[in-house]
């Protein structure tokens, strides 16, 4: 089965990228920091997903978003001739912008389609692991080979439906793949009126359509400050598991920009505790 990855992503620029990290939102970043933070995860989710060996990368970038500016960015990338191709989406809103990033490529199953399945993420989960993206292609391939999937023609296997998620820490999802033959689209995923979160109605469409459905770690984004205070301590984690397994991968440039930002995550003391600790 060939599989493609297409990491969806503004064009950044300071004072649109990662703005609710920013003292403008409450943050605790300037709009350059941000920016720059957003560079280096950027940098490392498709280094991650270039170097996972097991897809092909594609860049989805917003339509109003600087096109050359991109490419500057894209080629400090540890192998920038590795993606495949880097492509604007069609505008509107985010459910519209991702359902387009994955027309592009599986073309609604059509001969000319660029790959059988693809995955879909962002580019602000620098602790995305090349597992991850390998477990989540084994987990396609195997769903779509199930009872529920695959046809035999002509005495070659034809692709079935099959949908994997990894789940981020705010009931919504950072990494979502599908094959050509699935009946899911991306509707009133992000955007609905009854108030369903995005996890929730992907689940639903899923169950509705008896799609086989795989689950994979949760892969948590930096959104906000709290986001941010949590990743500084992972990142902390996986520097001292990658002392005795060469398989964590490091994301090397967010660690530098935290460093040079002399950032520290902490736990406040509830009020009244030290009072009462002796």
């Amino acid at each position: 089965m060939r599989n493609a990855i297409v990491v969806f992503t503004k064009v950044p620029k300071a004072g649109d990228s990662k703005t609710r990290l920013t003292t403008d939102r409450g943050g605790i970043l300037t709009r350059e920091e941000a920016k720059e933070f957003y560079i280096a995860s950027l940098l490392d989710v498709v280094d991650c997903c270039v170097s996972s060996n097991s897809c092909d990368v594609y860049i989805c970038y917003d339509k109003g978003g600087d096109r050359a500016y991109l490419n500057t960015v894209l080629e400090a990338a540890a192998d920038p001739h590795a993606i495949k191709d880097v492509f604007p989406d069609n505008g509107g809103t985010f459910d519209k912008g991702m359902q387009y990033a994955v027309d592009h490529i599986l073309k609604n199953g059509a001969p000319s389609r660029l790959a059988d399945s693809v995955l879909i993420l962002g580019g602000d989960i620098p602790s995305l692991q090349q597992e991850t993206i390998r477990k989540a292609v084994r987990t396609l391939e195997k769903l779509a080979c199930s009872d529920n999937g695959t046809l035999v023609e002509n005495g070659e296997s034809s692709v079935g439906a099959a949908m994997v998620v990894s789940a981020d820490q705010e009931c919504g999802f950072n990494m979502l793949g599908y094959t050509c033959a699935t009946p899911f689209n991306f509707d009133g995923v992000f955007y609905n009126q009854d108030g369903v979160t995005a996890l929730d109605m992907v689940t639903y469409k899923a169950m509705e359509q008896q799609i086989p459905f795989g689950i994979l770690e949760i892969v948590p984004d930096v959104d906000v400050p709290v986001d941010l205070a949590g990743f500084i301590s992972v990142v902390k984690v996986m520097q001292l598991a990658e002392k005795y397994d060469s398989s964590v991968l490091l994301p090397k440039r967010t660690i530098k920009v935290l460093e040079a930002l002399g950032l520290e995550a902490s736990a406040p003391v509830p009020a009244g505790m030290l009072a009462h600790s002796g």
